[in-house]
């Protein structure tokens, strides 16, 4: 019994973690008619770093050593990007044609990979760039013919500094810091990061947050509600990987995502495709899935013919 439970451990807290990212992005798209680009991401950031701060007054909180605060602003950089990216195309964009943008990330680890550690290329991986391009091209046709969107390749642009923002996050997570620690710091220089373009932008309009001088309940709910999904996305994917026999036993549960983004689009929004735009969408979805499931069972059978040749 007690085995069953600690093979499951790692699948809920997986799946909370990306019930919780879903649920974000659906709050986000609600926000966005509130706030300006800038404005929202800084908040995205700069309100669970001070959750979490506050929460580390109570135990202890770490400084990063000089190698470890350059790995965090490359971090803070990369999903600084990601999110501006990813706002403005949920700005413009449905909500599941922005998230499938956005899960692009495994496809360009490998690109990044190659430039940084030089490490090789798999032609497999240049088959699903062209693929995802595809996927992209066919997405641009609304039902009457092919439409330029440059929102399109901001998504795109979201899942490359995605990917930034996870190999730096792997890198973080080999050091004594904590889950905790390393995302409020994250955080925090992301906003600081952001804080310039916040004040040289255009702040949302008053009446936006206050209606007819009293406080509007339903967006300040949401932000708040969007920083404690943010903090338990980063902790459950942190306590997911932890308790995972492997990397493979989680992989295919990270698009459970897009089923979740899918069922808010259903529900709260009405947005229809034309088959192109969803074979393209399908597309853009299988080749990440494959992607980032095939590493993980190549990883399987080269640990089972060393366990079969040392037997």
């Amino acid at each position: 019994m007690a085995k069953t439970t600690l093979t499951h451990t790692p699948v809920f807290y997986m799946l909370s973690s990306t019930l919780s990212l879903s649920v974000t992005g659906l709050l986000t798209k609600y926000l966005s008619e509130s706030f300006d680009v800038t404005t929202l991401a800084f908040l995205r950031f700069a309100l669970p770093a001070f959750l979490i701060f506050s929460i580390l007054l109570f135990t202890k909180i770490r400084r990063p050593n000089v190698a470890m605060a350059k790995l965090l602003v490359v971090r803070a950089l990369c999903i600084g990007a990601c999110q501006l990216c990813f706002i403005y195309a949920l700005n413009k964009l449905s909500l599941v044609e922005s998230v499938v943008l956005f899960g692009t990330g495994p496809i360009f680890i490998a690109v990044l990979e190659k430039v940084i550690f030089n490490i090789k290329l798999h032609r497999s991986t240049i088959v699903a760039l062209l693929m995802t391009f595809i996927g992209v091209v066919m997405l641009a046709n609304n039902g009457s013919g092919f439409v330029i969107k440059p929102e399109l390749l901001v998504g795109l642009l979201a899942g490359f500094f995605n990917a930034g923002s996870q190999l730096s996050l792997y890198k973080a997570s080999k050091t004594e810091m904590s889950g905790l620690e390393t995302n409020a710091w994250t955080f925090g220089i992301a906003s600081l990061i952001l804080l310039p373009m916040v004040m040289f932008s255009h702040w949302p309009s008053p009446q936006s947050i206050f209606n007819d001088n009293a406080v509007n309940t339903g967006v300040l709910l949401a932000l708040a509600i969007m920083a404690l999904l943010i903090i338990n996305t980063q902790v459950s994917r942190h306590k997911a990987y932890s308790t995972a026999d492997s990397n493979s036993q989680l992989a295919p549960l990270i698009y459970s995502n897009l089923a979740f983004t899918a069922l808010w689009q259903f529900l709260a929004f009405d947005v229809d495709f034309s088959y192109t735009q969803l074979l393209g969408l399908m597309l853009i979805v299988m080749t990440s899935v494959i992607t980032t499931v095939l590493p993980s069972q190549k990883v399987i059978i080269s640990h089972k013919e060393k366990s079969s040749f040392a037997g």
